[in-house]
């Protein structure tokens, strides 16, 4: 316990001596992290927006007004019978007529001309949702048949696909660029907990010679840098978690403008707070370990 204690205290002592060094050290880990968590929630920002997407595209099957309920209905349970499908609506005469009459209760020549009709001109409507969007295609192919021609007057079908496609490649050149950074902050963390190790022993090689002739091994002598590398790892973790959480909470009030069902980061996050920052965290220890290590093993040869 008293050996320990004397490497930690060795340790905090050779942070005070090198705290420029060590705060750069913590600046450029945090840096990484910051550029690990943005990576992060563009990931989870891009799959809540195409899932957003996904729900809003549905296919309407319009059938003629002389459609009776037992045409509907068979029409129905064909579509239904395909694995793709998820949800069928269907709409009768009198609801279409209604949504129709809401829809331009502004448009007064487009009620009157309605009116005029003296009659219900709309036919039964059926909503279908597929689990994907290429699925619709199979859908309406398989309605294009002649037992059915005579029934159904029209398919509409609202394709985002192009869309999600524009999204999908957007996100994956900013993931490409934030991989790139975050190599890079990487790199230079590695390069700067290097250098600030050899520059700690260089400076202290007179004190580390007097330790050994007192009889220290090699790990009391290492243990110091070790447990800078601890601290370097806490202090950039604690950073970097303040900042993210408080950049959420800035973000979320836009986000969820955007994005439906309230779905909130500052949420997913602390949902999946200990994978996140664990692995983080192991991430970065394993890090200045490894440089640390090098470094000491160029320097304290014996």
């Amino acid at each position: 316990m008293q050996s320990l204690l004397r490497i930690i205290k060795f340790a905090f002592q050779d942070l005070a001596r090198n705290f420029s060094l060590s705060f750069m050290t913590v600046f450029i880990l945090v840096l990484m992290l910051l550029s690990v968590n943005t990576l992060w929630s563009l990931d989870v920002l891009t799959n809540a927006a195409v899932e957003a997407v996904k729900k809003q595209i549905d296919i309407s099957i319009y059938f003629v007004p002389e459609a009776t309920d037992k045409n509907v209905n068979e029409i129905k349970s064909y579509v239904a019978m395909f694995p793709e499908v998820t949800d069928i609506k269907l709409q009768s005469k009198e609801q279409v007529l209604a949504a129709f009459r809401e829809q331009h209760k502004l448009q007064k020549e487009a009620l009157d001309a309605l009116d005029e009709l003296g009659k219900n001109p709309f036919g039964p409507t059926m909503i279908v949702k597929t689990r994907e969007p290429k699925d619709y295609k199979k859908i309406i192919d398989a309605l294009n048949v002649p037992e059915y021609e005579n029934l159904i007057e029209a398919k509409s079908f609202d394709n985002h696909e192009d869309a999600i496609e524009r999204l999908q490649n957007i996100t994956n050149r900013i993931e490409r660029i934030g991989f790139g950074l975050t190599v890079l902050f990487a790199l230079i963390s590695f390069l700067i907990i290097f250098n600030t190790i050899r520059v700690a022993i260089n400076t202290q090689r007179m004190e580390i010679n007097i330790k050994r002739l007192v009889g220290a091994s090699n790990w009391f002598i290492r243990g110091p840098y070790f447990v800078e590398s601890l601290v370097f790892t806490v202090l950039s973790m604690a950073f970097t978690m303040a900042i993210v959480f408080l950049g959420l909470r800035w973000i979320d009030p836009y986000l969820a403008v955007v994005l439906p069902n309230g779905f909130s980061l500052t949420n997913y996050f602390y949902s999946n707070m200990l994978v996140l920052f664990g692995v983080q965290a192991l991430a970065v220890l394993l890090l200045t370990l490894l440089s640390s290590g090098l470094a000491m093993r160029k320097q304290l040869k014996t």
